[in-house]
């Protein structure tokens, strides 16, 4: 279809975060990730970009991905104070934090970014892409809110969506018309 658009998201590979089941702190990628990622093939795209954060550029570097322009409005979900620190950690220091934030998709009790901010901005990231093939590198957060914004669904529905390391979510379509064509997956 002429002017279609085909977005492919693919995460980072692991992190001493992901390991830890911790909230990022712009790590690097783990020594295995590193070699995992050196395997990935990247498909052929007509727009490769990335998030800010460390493990995305150490991913591109890894899967020889070059010209990679840098689109900040693909950062990681910003957790405010809480960067770096376990989940256990505020189950046990900030419960009733941990709980907002949950289960109320405005809460920041962080102070970084509420669930709600993350996926308007991922909602107007997406309603921007040009016409072709888009390949983005980008952490965890962003194909899980694509996916949430893709379908519509209540933005709870984000607690129900996984993306892990070196997986890649695929989306056709345009800008309020998008069609989730597979998540979750290893890159073809």
């Amino acid at each position: 279809m002429p002017g279609s658009t085909r977005l492919t998201l693919l995460v980072h590979g692991s992190t001493r975060a992901t390991a830890e089941a911790a909230f990022p702190a712009d790590d690097a990628l783990e020594d295995r990730a590193r070699t995992l990622a050196s395997a990935v093939l990247l498909p052929r795209a007509d727009h490769l970009v990335r998030g800010p954060e460390r493990a995305c550029g150490e991913t591109c570097d890894a899967t020889g991905a070059a010209d990679v322009v840098v689109d900040d409005d693909l950062r990681g979900w910003d957790a405010g104070r809480w960067s770096g620190r376990t989940l256990d950690e505020l189950a046990a220091e900030d419960p009733s934090g941990l709980q907002a934030w949950l289960t109320d998709p405005a809460a920041a009790p962080h102070g970084g970014e509420s669930l709600t901010a993350l996926l308007e901005r991922v909602e107007r990231w997406l309603a921007d892409r040009p016409a072709g093939h888009t390949l983005a590198v980008c952490g965890p957060a962003v194909p899980r809110a694509a996916v949430v914004v893709a379908m519509g669904a209540p933005a709870t529905a984000f607690w129900r969506v996984d993306a892990a390391p070196l997986t890649v979510t695929d989306l056709r379509g345009g800008p309020s018309r998008w069609t989730v064509r597979a998540t979750g997956r290893a890159p073809a």
